[in-house]
Formats: structure tokens, sequence, C-alpha cells
């Protein structure tokens, strides 16, 4: 319980920072790519007023008004000065014909002024591998680019477009080493707070755990001591009880202090029952019982619990019925069939588990209802890594009943020590309830048996309808061989 706790706590120590450290290297990684592209961004703008302002301009005549730009003078030295920043540049006409470039081919993308920058998608030509690289980071690959492009106008008259290109590896580089580096040391970061929470847990846990064990041997204590003295308290009630039985035969009026004597007599078996149950509970929290496993053949020991409980649904005019479900028709080596219904367990832990569950079934049901047990072995294959096939098998045993039901509030905590389901929610009569009450213990102890032969426990109910108890135990098919061989 407590290292499922402690895990708890760990499992969550961890998400919760690591939550909070991805949001920090998403905030980080933004952070870094926006200041990037405002980077590429203001120095191509810074670009286009530099060639702006070195572009010649001359008139088409002298007699006229409008103008031109002189291509091979405004971009001759321009050329050079841009190479080493990767930075490129293209001259349109106001027709939107390219007139000048660096780059080594021309780009077939329409043009967009744009002079807050945008990313576009440069594809390939498919089959061509003369083609020369624009880049020779992007050889084999479509490239992207950051552009920005500017109208060139004198007065009202357009000259042409100036684009100037910057390549986005500039971006995408640092950006994927930045995710490198942030996904490094987040990992590193989750492992060593993971590390942390689960020492850190470890530690908070530590006096809880203290309290508990003290309260374990406590109640097993108290437990222990208490048996003695109640059994006393039994025996000498039941002596009194024997010699009243003799006097009352000179006296009638012994009768009353019989009757007294008896009502003394079920209280303290009442309290014996509980005693006994906090002291198994008390074991088995503690880990100090040592019960022996052994091959128990399920079949016939609820044969015996259902013969048992078989008087109290007589009483009741109840139908108590065991079902064993038949093994399947394909071919069974005798010795795995004469142990189909055969695990490994302690035989009175399960006559108390089953005796508790057929029990509490007869007692929720009113009369001429039905309770049925049926067993049945379940058989699974599994594939391993896709190669082979691992075998399996389980005994399910289902308790069933046609009574009061329970209330789906109720079902969560119907495994809690000492929690009993309020009689007023269930909707019967009486009579129903009156013989229902119990220490709330049946079910706590159930489950831990179950969980001490590695099983599993499930309630399903419906009010008015009925209640299916379903436990199941694995079956070790290896263990289950060395019995047929009888090792």
């Amino acid at each position: 319980m407590f290292q499922s706790t402690r895990r708890r706590l760990a499992v969550w120590y961890t998400a919760i920072t690591a939550v909070l450290l991805l949001l920090f290297a998403i905030g980080v990684y933004l952070y870094v790519r926006n200041t990037l592209i405002e980077r590429i961004d203001d120095t191509l703008n810074h670009v286009v007023e530099v060639v702006e302002r070195s572009l010649v301009i001359e008139p088409v005549n002298s007699s006229s008004k409008k103008y031109r730009i002189n291509v091979e003078a405004s971009f001759r030295n321009n050329a050079d000065a841009v190479e080493d920043d990767h930075i490129d540049l293209e001259w349109f006409s106001p027709t939107g014909e390219l007139l000048w470039s660096t780059l080594s081919e021309p780009l077939d993308i329409p043009i967009h002024v744009n002079r807050t920058g945008e990313t576009v998608h440069v594809a390939r030509k498919k089959g061509d591998t003369k083609q020369q690289p624009l880049y020779p980071s992007t050889e084999n690959s479509d490239i992207l680019l950051r552009q920005v492009t500017q109208r060139v106008e004198v007065g009202k008259q357009l000259l042409g477009y100036l684009r100037v290109s910057h390549p986005w590896f500039e971006v995408t580089k640092p950006s994927r080493q930045l995710i490198f580096d942030l996904g490094l040391g987040t990992g590193l970061m989750v492992l060593s707070v993971a590390a942390s929470g689960w020492f850190l847990s470890g530690k908070a846990m530590e006096p809880v755990r203290e309290s508990y064990q003290r309260l374990k041997q406590f109640t097993a204590d108290a437990s222990h001591e208490l048996r003695s003295p109640i059994t006393l308290i039994q025996t000498n009630v039941q002596v009194a009880i024997a010699d009243l039985e003799l006097a009352e035969t000179e006296n009638p009026a012994l009768g009353h202090y019989k009757q007294q004597l008896k009502l003394v007599e079920r209280l303290t078996q009442r309290l014996t029952r509980l005693v006994n149950d906090l002291l198994f509970l008390a074991r088995q929290d503690s880990g100090i019982a040592k019960e022996s496993f052994s091959p128990c053949p399920l079949d016939a020991l609820l044969m015996e619990v259902v013969e048992e409980q078989q008087l109290l649904a007589t009483e009741k005019n109840i139908t108590l019925t065991l079902n064993l479900i038949d093994p399947p028709s394909f071919e069974i080596s005798p010795e795995i069939l004469e142990n189909w219904f055969t695990l490994t367990g302690n035989w009175d832990q399960l006559v108390r588990l089953f005796t508790n569950l057929i029990g509490n079934a007869l007692r929720y049901t009113p009369c001429n209802g039905q309770v049925k047990v049926e067993l049945a072995r379940i058989e699974t294959k599994n594939r391993i890594a896709g190669v082979r096939y691992h075998h399996s098998a389980q005994l399910q045993v289902k308790v069933s009943d046609t009574g009061i039901g329970i209330p789906a509030a109720a079902l969560p905590r119907l495994f809690d020590r000492f929690y009993r389901v309020d009689p007023a929610r269930t909707h019967t009569e009486k009579t129903a309830t009156e013989t229902t009450t119990g220490s709330g213990l049946g079910l706590a102890i159930a489950q831990a048996i179950v969980e001490n032969h590695q099983g599993q426990i499930q309630v399903d109910s419906t009010v008015g309808v009925g209640t299916t108890v379903t436990v199941t135990f694995p079956i070790h098919l290896d263990h289950l061989k060395e019995i047929a061989d009888g090792k």
C-alpha cells in the first residue's frame, strides 16, 4: 500500500514538473525562434533601404518626365556586398519580368509586395539531376526562403520591384539545435525530478508508515489479547446456561435469566468473530501471516461450502445451485483434466472467502430467490514478440443472486473496512434487512484473501435485480504440470 502511494506521489511530482518544464521549453523555443525571424527581417529591410539608396535612376530622355533604372550601374557593386550574408537580390520590371538576380537560377515565385517579410517554399523540379542547388545545404531537397519585396517608385511612376531573399535554414538550423538542447535538458531534469520525487516521497511517507505500523501492531496485539477473556466469558456463560437448564425444572422463574445469558452468549460469539476478523486483517497487513500454500481442487472446495450453506438456503426457501463448466471438447491429457479446477492456495482461506460470499448472497436474497455459484476455467493464448505464444489459464468463480442489490454509489466503497451499505437505501422490507447487520469486514477479508492468492475480485450489482461477485485466480501451468507429475 505504501509503495503504491509513494509511487503515485513520485509520478505526480514528475508529471507536474515535466509539464512545467515543457511549457518553459516551448516558451524559450518560441522566443528564440521569433527573435531569429525578427533579426532576419530587420536585415532584409536594411538591405532594401541600402539598395534603394544606391539605385541609379535616369530619365528615359531629356524631354520626358518618365524615369528608368540603370540596372548595370545600380547593381554592379551590390552583388558582392550581399553574398557573404547569404542574401540574394532580384530586380523586376514594372510588368514583373526578372531583369537581374544574384541567384544561380530564377525562382518560380510570383511577386508579393511585403515589407514585413514572408516565408516562401521553392520546390525543386522533379527529374532534373543537373539542376544546380540554390544553396549548398539544399542540394537534394526543397528550400525555404524568407523574403521582403519592395515597390520602387518615383512619384507615381512604378520603376520596378526589388526582392531580397534570405535562406530559411538560418532559422531552422539553430532552431533544431535548440530543440535538441531543450529536449535533452528537459529529459535530464525530468529524470532528476523523478529520482528526487521518489526520495522525497519516501521521506514524506516514513512518519505515516511508522504510525500505520504501530496501529497495525496495536490492532494485532489487542485482538490477540482480547481472544482469551472473550473465550473465557463465552465458556462461563455456556456453563451458566447449562446449570440454569438443570435448575429450571425446579424453579421455572429462572427461564428469564436463561434468555439473558443466551443473549450474552450471542453477543460474545459476535465479538469473537469481530476479534478474529481484525486479527486476520492485521496479520495480512503486517505480513506476519505464513499460510502454507498447496494444491486446492476448487470444485471440491465449492461443493463443500455449498453443502454447508444449503441449510441456511433451505430455511429461507432459496434455491442454491453449483454449476461446474465442463472442459472443452478438444483432447486434453488425463493429468491436466484431473487437475482442471486445481490451483495453488490456502484451503482454509479459500473456504472462508467463499463462505463469506455465498453467505452474503443468501443473507441479502429474499425468500423464493436464487443463488447461483458457477466455476469455469478460462484458457488464454497471447502472442509474445509476434513469434511464439504464451499459454495462461485462470479459474473464475461467479456468485450471483436475485437479492436486493447494491446502490451504484456504494460499489466503490464495498471493500472498505467497517463500511456497510445503508439498509434504508436498498428499498426493501424490514424482514429483508433485519438479519443483514454485520461488522463490515466480510468483503474486506474477501479482498485480502483474493489478493493473497494474486487474484482479482469484482462486484456488479443492480438495485432490485441482484448482485454478481466475480473472483478470478491465476493458474501457473508449469506448477500444474508438476502436480500432474506427482512432484
